[in-house]
């Protein structure tokens, strides 16, 4: 079958892989009918996650049908339509069973300190096979696939797999109350949802950070208060929006590969794009020339977020960071009083209400969906979607 496949930072290919297999009663096969680029994928492609294993299937979204189950699996059958959650948990340790499912004690095979076990990832996380796949094994899908209504088409459900969840998770962790301003850095896919969980979850305004013009009309599309950050300094406008004050809570979105400005007036106390702490390995170039130093952690977003918050407020981190980024303005944070909350989502915990939301109605976020394209066109997509190119926000791949 077709695949996704990690060769080498810069050197993704389209291979054909064996057919996943049963390895164990919970398992089951998955035919993948869509899959997605996330984010997240690049910091594989580009290294700024490092620890890939060659010849892991990318790839940590998928909506499909079971073709095969293992005795252990008592709830699903060959036919039933699933969205799989992106990270993955046993459903019977502790942390499962209190929601923690980023914290599975049994998922990671590195030990029960290792933390989240998710698809398509670093050794750390487990090295497993990922779902931009024409077919999958899903490990304890007794537990590790939801069930998809009629009405929920495919380019909804690939939405559920992980950005509108993990939005969700992070609007949580600001701790958003009535009437809350909340500033969202970053207005990719998982930013464009934060905007739309901060206001379900309570907000009264939204402010969103970005620089590329179709993120932020899609954002101003959501009545989000936009600011480009090439065109004036996002700390001093979110602090000059609010009345002086900042925002009461902000949700980075954006991580690892958060840039400074191109052009514009955006602040930073040390220059854009500076490294947290820089490997000891040789840079290495993307194929679209883009030089990255593997375990290299800009802190951009997060310290503007820390500038602009308000005395007292909270910062939520869903934007994802590998274990070389150590350093962090805890002074600024601490002398303000800031609350930090972070980490990667329970998925599990959220997408069936997250499925009912959208089966209901209450919620369309197919307007974050801007592109779909067969497998075969992966390569090219992967490239696109990298330049952020516009209309280029969230890819779809389809396999059947």
């Amino acid at each position: 079958m077709k695949a996704v496949v990690w060769h080498d930072v810069g050197d993704i290919r389209l291979d054909d892989v064996p057919e996943p297999e049963i390895r164990d009663p919970h398992d089951a096969i998955v035919q993948i009918t869509t899959s997605a680029i996330c984010g997240t994928d690049l910091h594989m492609v580009r290294g700024t996650v490092p620890g890939m294993r060659e010849g892991t299937v990318l790839g940590h979204e998928a909506v499909g049908v079971v073709t095969e189950v293992g005795p252990g699996v008592r709830n699903f059958r060959p036919g039933d339509r699933v969205v799989v959650p992106s990270t993955i948990g046993c459903g019977t340790c502790s942390y499962c069973r209190a929601g923690y499912y980023a914290q599975c004690d049994r998922a990671n095979p590195n030990g029960r300190r290792a933390g989240t076990a998710f698809f398509g990832g670093p050794e750390s996380t487990g090295a497993f096979d990922g779902l931009q796949a024409e077919r999958a094994r899903v490990p304890y899908a007794n537990v590790g696939l939801v069930p998809i209504p009629e009405q929920v088409s495919d380019e909804e459900a690939i939405l559920l797999s992980d950005i509108f969840p993990t939005a969700w998770f992070g609007a949580r962790l600001a701790e958003i109350g009535p009437g809350d301003t909340v500033a969202v850095f970053g207005c990719g896919p998982v930013g464009l949802f934060s905007i739309i969980s901060a206001r379900l979850q309570g907000a009264g305004r939204v402010l969103a950070v970005d620089r590329v013009p179709s993120r932020l009309e899609q954002a101003r599309a959501l009545h989000a208060e936009v600011v480009d950050f090439d065109e004036e300094d996002p700390v001093e406008a979110l602090v000059e929006l609010t009345g002086g004050i900042g925002p009461d809570r902000v949700i980075d979105a954006v991580g690892v590969d958060a840039v400074g400005p191109a052009r514009g007036p955006g602040r930073s106390d040390e220059p854009a794009g500076l490294a947290d702490e820089v490997a000891e390995v040789a840079p290495r170039t993307n194929p679209q020339g883009r030089t990255w130093v593997p375990g290299d952690a800009p802190s951009q977003a997060a310290r503007w977020a820390v500038d602009a918050l308000a005395k007292a407020g909270t910062l939520s981190v869903i934007g994802v960071y590998p274990p070389s980024m150590t350093r962090f303005p805890f002074g600024t944070a601490m002398n303000k009083n800031l609350a930090i909350n972070m980490g990667n989502c329970h998925h599990r915990r959220y997408i069936p209400h997250l499925v009912d939301l959208v089966a209901s109605g209450v919620v369309s976020g197919t307007s974050v969906l801007t592109q779909e394209e067969p497998l075969p066109g992966v390569i090219d997509a992967y490239t696109t979607f990298d330049r952020r190119e516009p209309g280029w926000t969230k890819v779809a791949l389809t396999t059947v």
